[in-house]
């Protein structure tokens, strides 16, 4: 075989960690650059009875891209972006295109992609297809599965798997668990093979978008106003996002301006998209009645101030990964929660995670999120492992609380290594016997990124 395997302490050490804080050194590394490579790759694992684990730009916060045992397998050579077009409106692209470079190229033919995991200058497609990622804008567009056309895939014996999305308007052919095997990749976190080359459906650039950001003088205010701005016939919202004090605080800091509301308790960050003039006075009007701070509205209009609010918010995950960095080699990290749901219940779920978080003797955590989609991100700090315990201990009891309001354990970030403990406490046996089956399918021996949801 030509491809080198790296086996040095500093390579195999730089690829030991993800965003989750996990730290795992696999015992090599290799980094093909084509789909021949993955696939000569893959029969000499199989051949050996060794495992593989895929990995992107490692931007997982579940522990998915790091490798349990044996190989970690680094896609973010295979960065080719194969085609464009703008006639049918698809990219061909490799696995290891950043998000980001697909968004770039695909601008001069007024094109984008919608899913925007709000990292998209370190999230790669393979990744965001491994965990069906989703981001701010899902509210409107949904998330990644909607938009993958087909898929190949490489699998656990080196052979290759075409899977292409029906384009019949009806199809009453089988189960329909069986009618559509793109489905059964996106979202399998590369438990059932190693995705090397994605076809993605594109959308029109909306030629008018509006961002606002708006503070509140009460946290219950600025959740009441996601709620009314969903169900308003007057607005039309493309993402909403919440960010608590301590979140707003982050925000400002990171653009250097801490006389924007400074007395507020929340904020609120929406955007709207389309043909028309976006509505701005019936947004101030919205906002103004459920109590916002309307002298500290904030608009971005124009591309470079939309750039600025989107470094708005990635300044909150950004913060908190820093305030993870020093208690890493303790076995401490940063744990953010991944639970949504219905949003009418956004509110009520907030609350009560708090009061679980305060019953075991929690701070408050840092909490922001896709609250339009009922789907908040708490942020804690854990400095070591028995402060991963105690927070874990509170998560659980957080997610049967947010099941038992008809919401889910991962809205967005998969399930991974650090939450597969908790997979059955949302799925019942006859689910899970479904996953398995599917999983013995196509990796019967079981060596495709083991400890990856199941």
């Amino acid at each position: 075989m030509s491809l080198e395997l790296l086996r040095d302490a500093p390579a195999l050490e730089a690829y030991s960690r993800d965003v989750s804080g996990l730290r795992i050194v696999p015992d090599a590394v290799a980094r093909p650059e084509s789909r021949h490579e993955v696939v000569e790759l893959l029969k000499q694992a199989a051949a050996e009875k060794l495992c593989v684990t895929a990995a992107g730009a490692q931007t997982s916060t579940t522990g998915a891209s790091v490798a349990a045992r044996d190989w970690l397998l680094s896609l973010r050579p295979m960065a080719r972006i194969l085609d464009v077009d703008p006639v049918r409106q698809v990219a061909r692209v490799e696995s290891g295109v950043l998000i980001g470079d697909l968004q770039r190229a695909c601008a001069p033919h007024g094109l984008f992609f919608a899913p925007d995991p709000t990292s998209e200058e370190e999230c790669t497609i393979g990744g965001a297809i491994a965990c069906n990622a989703s981001g701010p804008r899902t509210l409107r567009y949904g998330a990644t599965r909607l938009h993958v056309r087909a898929l190949t895939v490489a699998l656990a014996d080196g052979s290759l798997y075409e899977a292409r999305r029906p384009t019949v308007e009806k199809n009453t052919v089988g189960y329909l668990a069986a009618q559509d095997p793109v489905d059964w990749f996106v979202g399998s976190e590369g438990t059932l093979g190693v995705v090397v080359e994605a076809e993605l459906a594109l959308l029109p650039v909306p030629p008018r978008v509006l961002g606002l950001g708006i503070p509140f003088t009460t946290e219950a205010d600025a959740l009441a106003f996601v709620v009314a701005a969903r169900q308003s016939a007057s607005v039309s919202p493309r993402c909403l996002e919440f960010f608590d004090a301590d979140a707003f605080g982050i925000v400002r800091r990171a653009i250097d301006d801490a006389a924007w509301a400074p007395y507020a308790q929340a904020m609120v960050y929406t955007e709207e998209a389309g043909d028309r003039e976006p509505p701005l006075d019936a947004w101030l009007e919205l906002a103004e009645a459920q109590g916002a701070c309307d002298g500290d509205v904030r608009v971005f209009d124009g591309e470079q101030a939309l750039r600025e609010a989107r470094r708005l918010r990635h300044a909150a995950p950004a913060a908190m990964h820093e305030r993870a960095a020093p208690f890493l080699p303790q076995g401490g990290r940063r744990m953010s929660t991944d639970w949504a749901v219905p949003y009418p219940l956004a509110s009520a779920a907030l609350a009560k995670a708090r009061r679980i978080s305060a019953a075991h003797g929690l701070p408050d955590a840092v909490t922001y999120g896709h609250l339009g989609n009922g789907h908040p991100h708490q942020n804690f700090i854990a400095r070591d492992p028995s402060e991963v315990k105690k927070i874990e201990g509170a998560l659980e009891e957080t997610l049967r609380a947010v099941i038992s309001m008809g919401g889910t354990v991962a809205a967005e970030h998969g399930i991974g290594k650090v939450k597969s403990k908790w997979l059955g406490l949302q799925l019942d046996a006859r689910q899970l016997s479904v996953l398995r089956a599917l999983k013995r399918e196509f990796d019967p021996e079981g060596r495709m990124a083991p400890g990856n949801i199941l």
